[in-house]
């Protein structure tokens, strides 16, 4: 299989597998909508936190923090057992409880798992379905908690049900087009003429690794790869300042004390092998 090692970060990659036979086009089609849906369950993971401590969201006319309606609007706020009021002022503040909230906050990490780093370090591909799924036990979850369903303006179902939950956000502004989305690999942009393969751009080796990234059509040819990770970079930085301090006590030290010591005694040798030394002796000497 032809792995693709699509980044967009150090800290957002994943791994994509195909074949070398595989058209050109399709790839970039399902790469682009492996690239959206990732997008959109990275936004519903923090978004159905909130739903599950604060609740639905207001109508847009009437968002605004309950404290200031009660007070100066006198406004009568529809409070259930787990009221708690939303500091933005976006949601009823009606939560779902300790223990559906446990079960949305599981689904959550769940899925947060599936969009890791960690996943392409351990060389797990990403695919569709996987991602389909992470999707649906998050409608479920959501059925769970509100089964007569969530306002249709409540950014929890518009995400759910596409990207339009994004709009006004800048995970909004990463959301690719099937259609003119553009794959560059080694500074080259993937060809997505028709009948164009991927083996026409990577050979036919079936065991090639490449590292692709992905951006919006006219943006020009994405930045190359740093030569050394951020990992590598601290690393070094660690190792040279360590060797930077150690020269520093060695100019600092002018005492000739270590003159004592056997390694500095010229004729440590000479003594050793006439039996002479302390730790060393002759065969047949005392």
């Amino acid at each position: 299989m032809v792995v693709f090692q699509v980044k967009k970060g150090d800290s957002d990659t994943f791994l994509y597998e195909t074949t070398c036979e595989a058209l050109a086009d399709d790839v970039v089609r399902e790469l682009t909508e492996i690239w959206n849906l990732r997008i959109r369950l990275a936004q519903l993971c923090g978004a159905i936190r909130e739903m599950a401590k604060y609740g639905p969201m207001k109508p847009p006319d009437k968002a605004g923090l309950d404290e200031i309606a009660e007070k100066y609007n006198n406004e009568t706020i529809e409070k259930n057992e787990h009221y708690q009021a939303d500091p933005t002022g976006a949601r009823t503040g009606n939560g779902v409880g300790p223990q559906l909230t446990e079960t949305i906050e599981r689904v959550a990490q769940d899925t947060e798992s599936i969009l890791s780093k960690d996943l392409a370090a351990r060389k797990v591909a990403v695919s569709l379905p996987l991602l389909q799924e992470k999707l649906d036990n998050i409608r479920g979850a959501t059925i769970m908690a509100y089964p007569m369903g969530l306002p249709e303006w409540d950014t929890v179902h518009l995400t759910i049900q596409g990207v339009e939950g994004l709009d006004g956000t800048a995970a909004g502004q990463e959301i690719l087009d099937p259609d003119t989305a553009e794959v560059w690999i080694a500074s080259k942009c993937l060809d997505r003429s028709p009948g164009r393969t991927v083996a026409d751009r990577l050979g036919r080796n079936e065991k090639t690794k490449v590292i692709a990234k992905m951006q919006k059509p006219g943006a020009g040819a994405p930045g190359r790869e740093a030569g050394v990770s951020e990992e590598e970079k601290k690393a070094m930085m660690a190792y040279y300042f360590k060797k930077q301090e150690e020269l520093k006590k060695i100019a600092e030290n002018d005492e000739d004390d270590y003159l004592h010591s056997a390694w500095a005694d010229p004729k440590q040798l000479q003594r050793s092998l006439r039996g002479q030394s302390d730790h060393i002796r002759a065969p047949g000497l005392r």
